[in-house]
C-alpha cells in the first residue's frame, strides 16, 4: 500500500509563496537628503506613527546606521529560504527588511554567511523583526544588522515566504520601496510615495528648530504655550 503526504502540507503558489523581482526605487538625491536628518525629527514629521518598535536595535558590537530603499521579505517562522533569494533581488545600497514574526520564533533568520553574501552584493544592511546569530562573525565584516536579539539556533530552508510584498516590521507596515533610516536613536519608515514631501517639510523646519534650540540653550524660552493648552482643555487648578 502506498501512502501520500497530505495535500495540505504542499506549498501553494500565490499569497504566502510568491516573489516580485522589481520594486519602487528612490532617487539618490532623496536618500542623501534624508540621511542629513535625525530619526526622531523624521518620526515627528510622520506624526509619530512610523517609528519601529524600539526592541529592534543594532546587534553589532559598535553602533551602526544606514538609510536606503527597502526590499521586503516575509518568512515562515524559523525559515530563511526567501532571505537567501532576496540577495538576488535587492539593489545595491538598499536595505533588506525581514518580517520574521517577532519573538514568536526561536530560530535565527540570518547569520554571518548571509551577511557576507549581502555585503558582496552591495546591500546596505538587514532589519529583522526576529532573531539573528553569528554576530562576532558579522562584526568582522563590519555589516549592519538590526534585530530583536540573538540566538544560536539556526534557520531552516524550506519556505514558504514572500519577497517585495507588504510586511509588518516592529508594528509598522513596510511596503517595498519605502525608505528606512536606522541609527542609535531608533528606526523610522518613510512611505515611498511621500519621501519628497517629507524631505521638503524637514528642510523647512530645520531652520526654525535650530533657532529654537539656540534660544533654549541660552535659557531664552517660555512655557506660556503649556498654560494656553491647559486652559483650552479646561484643566482645573487648585491651591493646597
Amino acid at each position: 500500500m502506498s501512502f501520500k503526504k497530505p495535500s495540505s502540507s504542499e506549498l501553494h503558489p500565490g499569497p504566502g509563496f510568491r516573489i516580485r523581482t522589481t520594486y519602487p526605487a528612490c532617487s539618490t538625491e532623496s536618500i542623501l537628503a534624508i540621511k542629513s536628518f535625525d530619526v526622531p525629527d523624521i518620526s515627528d514629521t510622520l506624526n509619530r506613527l512610523y517609528a519601529v518598535d524600539s526592541s529592534i536595535k543594532c546587534q553589532n558590537s559598535k553602533q551602526m546606521s544606514f538609510c536606503g530603499s527597502v526590499c521586503t521579505v516575509r518568512v515562515f517562522p524559523g525559515d530563511n529560504l526567501m532571505v537567501h533569494k532576496a540577495l538576488d533581488i535587492a539593489r545595491q545600497g538598499d536595505i533588506i527588511a525581514v518580517d520574521a514574526h517577532g519573538e514568536r520564533s526561536m530560530n535565527a533568520i540570518l547569520g554571518d554567511l548571509i551577511c557576507t553574501k549581502a555585503k558582496h552584493r552591495g546591500i546596505a544592511g538587514f532589519i529583522v523583526d526576529g532573531l539573528v546569530r553569528d554576530m562576532p562573525g558579522i562584526d568582522e565584516i563590519d555589516f549592519p544588522v538590526f534585530a530583536r536579539g540573538t540566538t544560536a539556533v539556526g534557520p531552516l530552508h524550506r519556505g514558504p515566504g514572500e519577497i517585495n510584498y507588504p510586511i509588518c516590521c516592529g508594528g509598522v507596515v513596510v511596503n517595498p520601496g519605502d525608505v528606512i533610516v536606522a541609527d542609535n536613536a531608533g528606526i523610522v519608515v518613510i512611505p515611498h510615495a511621500h519621501i519628497d514631501m517629507i524631505v521638503e517639510r524637514l528642510s523647512e523646519n530645520r531652520e526654525n528648530m535650530e533657532t529654537y534650540l539656540a534660544a533654549v540653550q541660552r535659557g531664552d524660552f517660555s512655557n506660556a504655550w503649556v498654560d494656553q493648552l491647559l486652559e483650552e482643555s479646561n484643566c482645573p487648578k487648585e491651591d493646597c
